[in-house]
């Protein structure tokens, strides 16, 4: 027979729900709601009173170009960390899954910078690649490479999606491993009996079981890009040279506490919000169709 677990104080369940319905509603639904609500006001220079404008801040930030701008970077940021991060990962997890000797230290290594901070991140790859005292700048300065992300906008794109992406193959490595662990070692043994090699047994055995981790994974890389890597951006190049690399969420921060326009930084943290919302519905739409679990 099967047994319920039954509450007699009827009081209890809402109490124990308290405390993480006050943190949502504290640190996401009030200021969710006060960004909406500033995003149709335009405060005066002085910052002591604000009149209602209606959607005219929507008006102007769409027909900027610098915003413009900045989405097409945010779209080629966010694509290049996701496809960095998650094919590193991959890729170590598939080493790491062997048996190997010295396994424990070897997972142990990649989990680390998982630990590390995105402000740290950035500054440790700016130290290392910096043009004038970066290591690794002055071997690519010997090999006769060009490179100055502090003047050219590849260089730096190509400086930031580094280090985010860094930041985030820990992550993917733990689940993908896990992932990897949980397939039958049954299926693997057969198709090994049957002929296929290592790389055909990865591809047609191993990697369709694993995509229900590699979906999940994507939507955490995508709003991992869009949104945690502010402290990468903004210790590396500040969004420069040139607003290369000037993100959505960078462009949030450099309008609204730099430039002090609330209104209009108000506006592109709710088209963030709704373009986020929208990348993730169009996901779980039509990508999770062809996810097995």
């Amino acid at each position: 027979m099967e047994k319920r677990v039954s509450f007699n104080n009827r009081a209890l369940p809402y109490l124990l729900l308290f405390p993480q319905l006050a943190v949502t509603a504290v640190f996401f639904f009030w200021p969710a709601g006060q960004a909406l609500y500033q995003s149709f006001l335009r405060p005066d220079p002085f910052g002591l009173s604000a009149r209602f404008v209606g959607l005219e801040n929507f008006r102007y930030i769409l027909t900027d170009p610098l915003y413009l701008q900045s989405f097409a970077t945010t779209a080629i940021f966010t694509s290049l960390v996701t496809f960095v991060a998650m094919a590193v990962a991959l890729f170590l997890a598939a080493m790491a899954d062997q048996v190997i000797k010295g396994s424990g230290v070897y997972r142990t290594l990649i989990v680390w910078p998982y630990a590390v901070a995105p402000a740290v991140a950035g500054v440790m790859w700016m130290f290392m690649l910096q043009p004038s005292i970066g290591v690794i700048a002055f071997y690519m300065k010997q090999l006769g490479i060009t490179w100055n992300p502090l003047l050219d906008g590849q260089d730096a794109m190509l400086l930031v999606v580094l280090a985010s992406a860094w930041k985030q193959v820990s992550y993917n490595f733990l689940f993908f491993l896990a992932g990897m662990q949980a397939v039958p070692r049954s299926l693997i043994e057969a198709a090994a009996i049957d002929g296929a090699g290592r790389w055909r047994r990865f591809w047609t055995i191993i990697f369709p079981l694993l995509s229900p981790t590699t979906f999940f994974l994507l939507v955490i890389n995508i709003v991992y890009a869009f949104f945690e890597t502010f402290g990468v951006i903004h210790t590396m190049t500040s969004g420069g040279p040139g607003r290369a690399t000037t993100t959505l969420v960078y462009k949030v921060y450099a309008d609204g506490f730099v430039g002090q326009d609330l209104g209009s930084s108000a506006a592109q943290s709710v088209i963030l919000m709704v373009v986020v919302s929208v990348l993730t519905v169009i996901q779980f739409r039509y990508i999770e169709r062809r996810v097995h679990y």
